[in-house]
């Protein structure tokens, strides 16, 4: 009876393994005829698919493509024109500035992780950043560019070292490279000149070697005419019209073109014009006895031509011999002279002089 039933558990056994075989060995045809009809039923590509898949920008990427747009506005809301968006995108980068309705817009921008970098003169940059998926039309929040904060910091000169360069100019000018010419500015907005540079170029000036030479020559005339008789003849007559003409050429200096411009505040110097009609050249040249400019920049009436004339003037009853003095007649007839010399020197000046000047156009 035991050996019955475990024939029957051997048979039973083979059985199963048998089904399960023949099982497993169906489901491997099935797959197998499955595969090669999907494999049939999947159409060739054409060419021209193809071609209009080359003709796509970036159809090749992964992931796809999409576009990217937004606004940009200042930080009163109005719409700002100009502005540089430049967008990043891995290897991808493009760059575009905001139209007039303030607006942008990125196309055909691969899907993915983006930046925006916005900026526009006198305001401070802004990054945007966020991420593209396929298809999709991404639109930017509204971009508020503020204005700049940064803090600029110039180092320019002071008003007096500007002067003291310009005067330092106009102590290099001389006619003919010998002649001091340093009563006249070619430079129309020159600096004002402050009180000690008024006094320093008048001291360069009175004692050049050429005023010296000057003064000698006007008393050599004076000697030879025998003009101030007062003063006699021979060396001791010489040298006292030597010391009369110099002693008028500092005078006239020192009062009309240091004491009194630092008083009045107003410029000594004669500003070359150089442009215009000749005609308008040549009123603006002899007003130069009668106008000046003043340290605030502005012109008015040369208030120390006039008083320094009459000073000169006057101080020049004390050394004239007494037969030729005429008080107030002599002050007023040398306050004439120095007025119409002003305005013929500016005449020379602006016609004449400008071009035999050395050093007139180092500023």
């Amino acid at each position: 009876m035991r050996k019955n039933q475990d024939r029957v558990e051997v048979e039973s056994s083979r059985i199963r393994r048998f089904a399960v075989q023949c099982l497993t060995a169906v489901g491997v045809l099935l797959g197998s005829l499955g595969g090669s009809l999907s494999a049939q039923s999947q159409p060739t590509p054409s060419a021209s698919s193809t071609l209009k898949s080359e003709q796509l920008p970036n159809a090749s990427a992964p992931g796809g493509t999409g576009s990217i747009n937004g606004t940009i506005i200042d930080k009163d809301g109005a719409v700002l024109e100009g502005a540089k968006i430049v967008l990043t995108s891995g290897a991808f980068s493009a760059e575009l500035e905001s139209g007039s309705a303030g607006a942008f817009d990125f196309t055909t921008v691969p899907s993915g992780p983006f930046e925006l970098t916005i900026s526009a003169p006198g305001f401070a940059s802004q990054t945007k950043s966020g991420t593209l998926q396929a298809g999709q039309d991404y639109i930017v929040p509204e971009i508020q560019l503020v204005v700049a904060t940064t803090i600029e910091i110039n180092v320019t000169q002071t008003r007096e070292e500007i002067a003291e360069q310009q005067i330092h100019v106009e102590e290099q000018q001389h006619l003919f490279g010998v002649i001091p010419n340093y009563y006249v500015s070619y430079v129309p907005d020159a600096a004002p000149l402050n009180v000690h540079q008024k006094f320093q170029l008048g001291w360069k000036f009175t004692v050049n070697p050429v005023a010296f030479v000057t003064a000698g020559a006007f008393a050599g005339i004076e000697q030879a005419r025998n003009t101030y008789s007062g003063y006699g003849g021979g060396a001791q007559g010489y040298v006292k019209r030597f010391g009369a003409a110099y002693a008028n050429f500092v005078s006239g200096t020192f009062f009309g073109d240091v004491i009194f411009p630092s008083l009045l505040k107003q410029d000594p110097r004669y500003f070359y014009k150089g442009t215009g009609s000749k005609k308008s050249r040549l009123l603006y040249a002899m007003a130069h006895g009668v106008i000046c400019k003043g340290d605030n920049g502005h012109w008015q009436p040369n208030y120390s031509s006039v008083l320094g004339s009459l000073a000169a003037g006057g101080l020049s009853n004390l050394y004239y011999p007494a037969a030729n003095r005429n008080g107030i007649g002599l002050t007023f007839q040398n306050t004439a002279i120095g007025l119409g010399g002003s305005a013929i020197g500016g005449v020379v000046q602006e016609f004449f002089l400008h071009k035999v000047t050395t050093h007139s156009h180092d500023e």
